[in-house]
């Protein structure tokens, strides 16, 4: 079995400038990326390599989509995307990515039921790692996957549907890579919306913990942005669903002991909002208000790591408590930090599983060795609640812990062997965390 660094501090010597991954922390392992422009080339780069993977928009933080044989890139394949308006769906090609194609669906009447709090991602990768957004009524960006069309390392195409394939569906759509290549995507679609995006100031950790529930029900979406320190939640970002024809009323003043902003304000202290979304209650189109940041401009804060955590909702208060007491060993590393709700899904490996879900979220400078300190304790402290790592960012916990959560492995190991009997898909990610010895 390879052995597995989230972080890899060397590579083979290159022949080209090194592929990074958008943050800069990440370096793959080889320059060898080859780019298709039809599924007709996909098939045929992959019956033809022995191992390869697949790079998106590069927003992964570890070795998840990493190769030291070959890379494949899909930017080049078709752009299309269609609408069926009686089955309310959109099929995507997978070189797209959501602040492409949620402007289209808003033109033509249609929106998505949620997205990430960046446009910039591509809607596979997001898919296939179960990215999310916010809201307790609202699953995972992959939870609107309606079909997928995928390359299996025999060079076949495959298109898998609830409708036909039924737990093989489930057990596909977050697939981590080690399957085969996405090609297309259907989502589930619905009329378009209009959204507000409301922020408040220093709502005391106190409240949080007595009034959880009532917090996370008050908007369409929640955001919470804390540094950990001095038992408070900076930042209380909501994004509030309007009702067509109903007037626009002022935000109240005061929302749990938090004061409503006066400005617009960036997550991170001190950074300027231009490239935020509109806040202080304007409304807008669905697509330009539930990210929290422009499409047009450098997402979140630059130079960064990510990590994040998913507990279930029923052991939130006791989970954020639990960072809370940790807020001297985070001050060092941390930028900021995000708590969402994700509701539960049926997806085998997605980390909301079968339980509304807690996601604990925390940008760090890019320090890794610093990182690398701190992200045991965050993991010896969430362990008792069953905590489960965002797939494409950082983490430290062992195979062992991470697979003892999924109940569904077992069943998604018969198929990546059914799929890919030989490992083309597979890396040290894979092999480390999800694949039985070949």
């Amino acid at each position: 079995m390879e052995s597995y660094s989230p972080l890899p501090l060397s590579s083979p010597a290159p022949v080209a400038p090194p592929l990074l991954n958008w943050a800069g922390n990440y370096r793959y392992s080889t320059t060898r990326l080859a780019q298709a422009n039809s599924v007709e080339q996909v098939q045929e780069i992959v019956r033809t390599t022995d191992q390869l993977k697949v790079l998106g928009s590069r927003h992964c933080f570890n070795g998840i989509a990493d190769s030291t044989q070959q890379l494949l890139s899909l930017e080049a394949t078709e752009q299309a995307i269609y609408l069926d308006t009686d089955a309310h769906t959109v099929t995507v090609p997978a070189s797209i990515t959501y602040g492409r194609l949620a402007p289209t669906l808003h033109n033509q009447g249609f929106a998505l039921h949620n997205l990430a709090s960046l446009p910039h991602i591509s809607v596979v990768g997001a898919c296939a790692t179960a990215t999310h957004g916010s809201g307790i009524q609202h699953g995972n960006l992959a939870t609107a996957v309606r079909a997928m069309e995928f390359v299996l390392a025999s060079g076949e195409v495959r298109v898998l549907s609830p409708e036909t394939d039924g737990d093989e569906f489930l057990g596909a759509v977050v697939h981590v890579g080690a399957l085969g290549v996405v090609t297309k995507l259907t989502l589930a679609m619905e009329p378009t919306f209009q959204l507000r995006q409301d922020v408040y100031e220093n709502l005391p950790l106190t409240q949080v913990c007595e009034h959880f529930a009532a917090i996370q029900a008050s908007a369409y979406s929640v955001s919470l942005f804390t540094d950990w320190q001095d038992e408070r939640i900076t930042q209380v970002w909501l994004k509030q669903r309007l009702v067509p024809g109903a007037p626009l009323q002022p935000a109240p003043s005061e929302f749990f002991g938090a004061q409503r902003a006066t400005q617009d304000l960036h997550p991170l202290a001190g950074l300027s909002p231009v490239n935020c979304t509109e806040q202080m209650g304007v409304p807008g189109p669905w697509h330009d208000r539930l990210p929290h940041f422009r499409l047009g401009f450098t997402p979140s804060s630059g130079q960064e790591l990510q990590s994040e955590y998913f507990v279930p909702l029923r052991h939130a208060q006791e989970a954020i408590r639990a960072v809370a007491r940790l807020h001297e060993h985070l001050r060092p590393s941390l930028q900021v930090s995000e708590m969402r709700t994700v509701a539960a899904d049926a997806l085998w490996l997605s980390p909301c599983y079968q339980q509304d879900s807690l996601a604990i979220h925390f940008t760090w400078k890019p320090d890794w060795a610093a990182v690398s300190r701190v992200l045991p304790l965050l993991e010896r402290e969430l362990s008792p609640f069953g905590v489960r790592p965002h797939w494409g960012k950082l983490f430290t916990l062992s195979a062992t812990q991470l697979q003892s959560q999924y109940e569904k492995l077992p069943a998604f190991q018969a198929l990546m062997a059914q799929y890919d009997p030989k490992g083309k898909f597979r890396n040290a990610f894979v092999n480390t965390y999800l694949a039985k010895p070949l």
